[in-house]
Parts: C-alpha cells; sequence; structure tokens
C-alpha cells in the first residue's frame, strides 16, 4: 500500500455499515505505550527514536502482522497532513521531527503510531457504536505486539506513559458523532457541559485542540489512572445512547417544527454541492453536515451515506493537492474542490469505494 493507493480507497469507518451509524460515525479506542529502557518520546535523541522505530517494526514482522509501515519523517508536508486529514495520525506526529511513523492496515481501522508523545499510539477503529468490539480486537492486537516488546509497567501505577493523565491502563475510549439537529436547535452546550461534568472530553474532528467542523464531535475519556478498561468503556457505552437520543429528538422536532424549511435547507445544500463552481473547505463541510442528515431523514434518496461521508474527508486540501499530484492555492483548491464534488455526485447513489 501506498499513499497514492489511499486516494483510491477508503477506510472501512467511513462506510456508515456500523450500529447507530446515522449518529456515531465511528468507534476508536487508542492504547499509550511506552518501551521500557527508553526516555519519553520528548526526551529520547534522534538515536534513541530511531532504536523505539526499528523495535516496533521487528515487533509488527516477528507478529506476523498485516500492516504497511510509512516513515513520516521522509514524508513531505502535503503528504503528512494527508495522512491528519484521513484520521491516520495526529497532527503531534505530522509536526514532530526525528524518526517517526505509522504502521496502518488495508482497511484503515489500525494505525499505530511511532514516537508520537508516546513510543507507541495503538488505534483500533470501527464504523457505527461499536465499542466492545473495538475494546476486543484492539486488547488481542496489544498483546500481540506485547509478545516481542518490553512495555514501561508499574505493578502500583499501571502502563506508565508521557503524560500523567493517561498513567493506568494509557486507554483513550471514543466516538465521532455528528450532531447537526443539536447544533441547529441550540442544545448543544447543554449537552457538552452534562458530559464535562462526567469528566468526558468534547473535541473537534481532528482530536485535541482541533474544532467542531461539519457538526461533528469526539467524545472521550479524560484519564485513566484508577480506573480499569472496561469501567471506561461502560462510561461511555451508557453516555452515548442518551446523546443519541438526543439528537434524534432535535432531529424530529426539525423534522414536526420546521419541515419545509429544512426540507429546503437540505435540498439547496445538495444542489450548492452538485454545481458550484468554487467552494471553501468550510462551506463544504457545512453543507455535507446537512445532505448527511437529510439522507437520514428520508429527505434524499438518491445519494449513499458512504459517499457522503467519505466526502468530509476528501474534501479536504491536501487530498485534492494529492489528487491532482501538485501543490495549490486556496482559490484553485475552491475550484479543485468543485469540481470533485461534481463529479462524484453525478451520478447519484454510489457505493462505498475498496
Amino acid at each position: 500500500m501506498t499513499l497514492d493507493d489511499l486516494t483510491k480507497s477508503s477506510g472501512e469507518w467511513l462506510r456508515g455499515t456500523g450500529p447507530e451509524s446515522d449518529i456515531v460515525m465511528c468507534s476508536r479506542i487508542r492504547l499509550a505505550r511506552n518501551l521500557a529502557d527508553f526516555p519519553f518520546t520528548n526526551r529520547a535523541n534522534r538515536g534513541e527514536k530511531a532504536e523505539i522505530e526499528s523495535h516496533f517494526r521487528s515487533a509488527v514482522d516477528q507478529g506476523g502482522l498485516e500492516l504497511t509501515y510509512l516513515d513520516v519523517n521522509g514524508l513531505g508536508l502535503l503528504d503528512r497532513r494527508f495522512l491528519v486529514e484521513r484520521q491516520i495520525i495526529s497532527r503531534e506526529l505530522a509536526d514532530g521531527e526525528g524518526p517517526r511513523g505509522v504502521a496502518i492496515s488495508s482497511l484503515e481501522n489500525i494505525a499505530i503510531m511511532v514516537n508520537e508523545e508516546d513510543h507507541l499510539r495503538v488505534q483500533f477503529m470501527l464504523s457505527g457504536f461499536r465499542l466492545p468490539e473495538v475494546w476486543d480486537a484492539v486488547n488481542q492486537l496489544d498483546d500481540r505486539l506485547e509478545e516481542h516488546l518490553a512495555y514501561a509497567f508499574s505493578p502500583q501505577l499501571g502502563y506508565l506513559t508521557a503524560c500523567p493523565t493517561n498513567v493506568g491502563t494509557g486507554i483513550r475510549v471514543g466516538v465521532m458523532l455528528h450532531l447537526p439537529g443539536l447544533v441547529q436547535t441550540k442544545q448543544i452546550d447543554k449537552v457538552f457541559r452534562a458530559l464535562q461534568k462526567i469528566n468526558l472530553a468534547v473535541r473537534g474532528l481532528y482530536g485535541e485542540g482541533s474544532q467542531a467542523s461539519g457538526d461533528f464531535y469526539q467524545i472521550s475519556n479524560q484519564q485513566t489512572l484508577g480506573k480499569a478498561e472496561p469501567e471506561l468503556i461502560k462510561i461511555l457505552t451508557d453516555v452515548v445512547p442518551q446523546v443519541l437520543q438526543y439528537e434524534r429528538a432535535a432531529r424530529q422536532t426539525l423534522l414536526t417544527e420546521r419541515r419545509q424549511h429544512l426540507h429546503d435547507q437540505v435540498s439547496r445544500a445538495y444542489g450548492v454541492l452538485k454545481t458550484a463552481q468554487t467552494i471553501t473547505s468550510e462551506e463544504t463541510m457545512l453543507l455535507l453536515s446537512s445532505v448527511r442528515m437529510g439522507i437520514y431523514l428520508g429527505l434524499i434518496e438518491d445519494l449513499s451515506i458512504a459517499t457522503v461521508n467519505e466526502l468530509f474527508i476528501q474534501t479536504q486540501p491536501a487530498f485534492l493537492q494529492k489528487l491532482r499530484g501538485s501543490e495549490l492555492g486556496a482559490e484553485e483548491r475552491n475550484v479543485a474542490r468543485a469540481s470533485y464534488l461534481r463529479s462524484r455526485l453525478s451520478n447519484g447513489r454510489q457505493a462505498p469505494r475498496n
């Protein structure tokens, strides 16, 4: 698998096939792990980072894991941004220095970052609301790696991590939610305040430090010390259905009380996306959000949800430039984005791309 191959495929998490996928784009669990006898990444020198990377790549080979390793240190800025847009690496890894990389599976449900904040960030994600299934998969993956790697572990504290809030299990349990109903009915802040009271973090599409885009939000645990993995997973498993209930109620309110306005909003959004000659990334995300909600409310029938999900990622700046094979200025990207949207939406309902 190469970076160019990624422009012709989409990750499993974008296909909209999982449970509750009308609202839950994907479920994701990430484990922070560090190798014993090496300093944390922020204190490791170039040689030590190279050793960590070598140990990890040997573990992947010895464990028989079918993963493709990408040397992020050897990639240009555009390619690194492309991987961030696809949720494969974090901005921190993209902007880091020295030996670092990521191992990914063909379905993009596995992504293991090397030499980010911690030596390893082991991630598994699936379409829809499937946290127990994701936990089983990432736990098995972690066990296979640990057969060939010596993790930094304390009997008293658990797994040792660069950030104190991750010490213990080193787990971050999260879901990515599409919440346009709560945004449009102005209930979103109330819901988020309630989540923050029970120590759940709310972030934008690209994680920590990012803003909400296209009405997408990531909800995850903030601390791990003193809590076992099943306990943290149960917190999200119990809370997310309540958020889903609020979002569905908000959508029903819009459909019942503002049906004509909502239908007009969705139809206009779909029309602009299919005909625009130039369009910004921000406007595209906003319009796609309306279209995505419109599909699930039965207001649009000739478009697949997988196509819309893909377009959230594939209309981002780096993807468009990768597709063109050259760097584009802001205005050129707006024209290229509109052209790409017209092309993808001209055929109506489309199946997910493999």
